[in-house]
């Protein structure tokens, strides 16, 4: 049996959408750098190989290039964008470098039909990313689509496909098409991936992995380490031992959220450990955003390493890695570490010993959230937007004290709430409240007040890379604005974000 389709990584700020729309189609993929050796891609048996896109020219110094034995392996291949330019470079045909390049909408015009084309109109709107063109093809090899430039190219006899835009991105008209055609026509690959076998596979593997031994799980709330949690559970009942560390810079009222969801619901053992005084202590007098999270990263893991060693006889760490995480620790724009820091834990002490358990590193955030609803979490904690590691120590700028992070919590609960009560909050990917260091004068009834700033941000995004600012109507930013000024005792006054990323990022620290 083949196993799906293996995704050679050049640096695309799509390549984890490609992997993502092929398992949507119940099929396995699997994102590789792109110096993987060809004898570790054909020891995986896959029905096709697909070469992303990326930054860099094929005619530079320091191009990133595969063995041009991969295209004589007798697997289908799809160049996609650098991918297509690859190919014809390795082959003997000639790239050069544009004369304006091409970005954004763009209309492909199909000038002769082949089997990635089946089904496709002649005419339609695709995406563009690119600067160098395809000049002159390799030997046997066809133009098959145009848009100002060669935009497609392919030789049938070797089942070799290129498209210089991205049919990845939803902007493509037909590209979801183009990528079934590829895996099923061309490559004839099998559904083999189904969530619910994911489920009774690693389920399996944990209870064989683990044995009789105790399993340490550091339980933030967030939708990673609660799906990791609830799934070990389901695996081995009381031998997974969680951690939940209140650091006091939480969302408001999280650590009873926590127990009541995963303690009396799931019926987990949790130990729930009030350290926030002694983080508060910490950041007292502390402004400068990176020092604020070394010391909040520092603090977590001296505090989950007191915790960890009450309970004797634990071999195994589990942790919520996913497959972004992965990935990106083997990427090619760099190395980042290989095991990610969970969400709070800023790195493990050696002397803990413990074996890994990531139940969740072959898994994309939206697979993390489909097993999470499989396995019984309601639907609106695992739909829960990312919550940083630091928490709220990132969200009241400059110095942090309890008094601050009362406030803040009391200022996104409401926020939060509104979110929820207009049905907005699943429209949007990330929402919260900041608070600046900064006071202003304002009216309350007959007397002048002097109080804090808080700042709403909301944003829109499918990849984190990239974001706008979320389009709310005026009535709804009114409400929110009224509510916190009202109930919020220590602001008088709200201001909405209106940045994107770039330049700006979605977190202000």
């Amino acid at each position: 049996m083949n196993k799906g389709i293996i995704i050679l990584d050049f640096g695309s700020q799509y390549n984890q959408l490609i992997g993502r729309r092929i398992r949507e189609m119940e099929v396995y993929s699997e994102i590789l750098p792109f110096n993987t050796s060809l004898e570790e891609i054909n020891s995986k048996n896959p029905a096709g190989i697909i070469l992303s896109g990326g930054p860099s020219s094929v005619n530079s110094p320091d191009a990133h290039l595969v063995e041009k034995e991969l295209f004589e392996l007798g697997i289908p291949v799809l160049g996609i964008c650098y991918g297509m330019q690859l190919t014809a470079h390795l082959l003997g045909g000639n790239v050069k470098k544009g004369e304006k390049g091409e970005y954004g909408k763009a209309t492909l015009e199909i000038t002769k039909s082949n089997p990635l084309f089946t089904g496709v109109s002649r005419f339609s709107t695709v995406w563009m990313s690119h600067f160098d063109e395809v000049e002159t093809l390799p030997e046997n090899f066809e133009i098959s689509a145009k848009s100002g430039v060669i935009a497609g190219i392919f030789n049938e006899k070797k089942n070799i496909y290129c498209v210089q835009f991205h049919p990845e991105v939803s902007h493509s008209e037909f590209g979801a098409k183009m990528l079934e055609n590829f895996v099923f026509q061309i490559c004839k690959a099998e559904k083999n991936w189904k969530l619910t076998n994911y489920i009774e596979k690693t389920v399996a593997e944990i209870r064989e992995k683990v044995g009789n031994d105790k399993v340490i799980l550091g339980l933030s709330g967030g939708v990673d380490s609660s799906v990791a949690a609830v799934l070990i559970h389901k695996a081995i009942g009381d031998q997974l031992q969680c951690i939940f560390v209140d650091t006091g810079l939480l969302r408001k009222d999280e650590g009873k959220k926590v127990m009541e969801n995963y303690g009396e619901h799931f019926h987990m053992n949790i130990d729930m450990v009030d350290a926030s005084e002694r983080f508060l202590s910490k950041l007292a007098g502390v402004s400068d955003p990176e020092e604020k999270r070394k010391i909040i990263g520092r603090e977590f893991v001296a505090v989950f390493d007191e915790e960890s060693h009450k309970f004797e006889g634990a071999k195994f760490l589990a942790q919520g890695t996913i497959y972004p995480d992965v990935i990106e620790s083997q990427s090619v724009k760099g190395p980042s570490a290989v095991i990610k820091s969970h969400h709070n834990v800023g790195g493990l002490p050696e002397e803990m010993k413990l074996q890994l358990l990531e139940p969740l590193r072959e898994l994309f955030k939206d697979e993390v959230r489909k097993v999470g609803e499989e396995l019984g979490i309601p639907h609106h904690l695992v739909y829960r937007h990312p919550f940083p590691g630091p928490g709220l120590g990132i969200r009241v700028l400059g110095e942090v004290d309890a008094e601050k992070v009362k406030i803040l919590q009391e200022a996104d609960d409401i926020f939060i709430e509104e979110l929820y009560k207009n049905e907005l909050y699943e429209k949007v990917s990330q929402a919260f409240v900041v608070l600046l260091p900064v006071k202003s004068v304002g009216v309350m009834g007959d007397e002048r007040t002097y109080e804090y700033t808080a700042v709403v941000r909301s944003a829109n995004t499918t990849d984190f890379m990239t974001a706008t600012f979320s389009h709310f109507p005026w009535e709804f930013l009114e409400n929110v604005s009224n509510r916190i000024i009202n109930e919020v005792k220590g602001i008088n006054r709200v201001a909405y974000d209106i940045s994107s990323k770039p330049p700006a990022t979605i977190e202000w620290e």
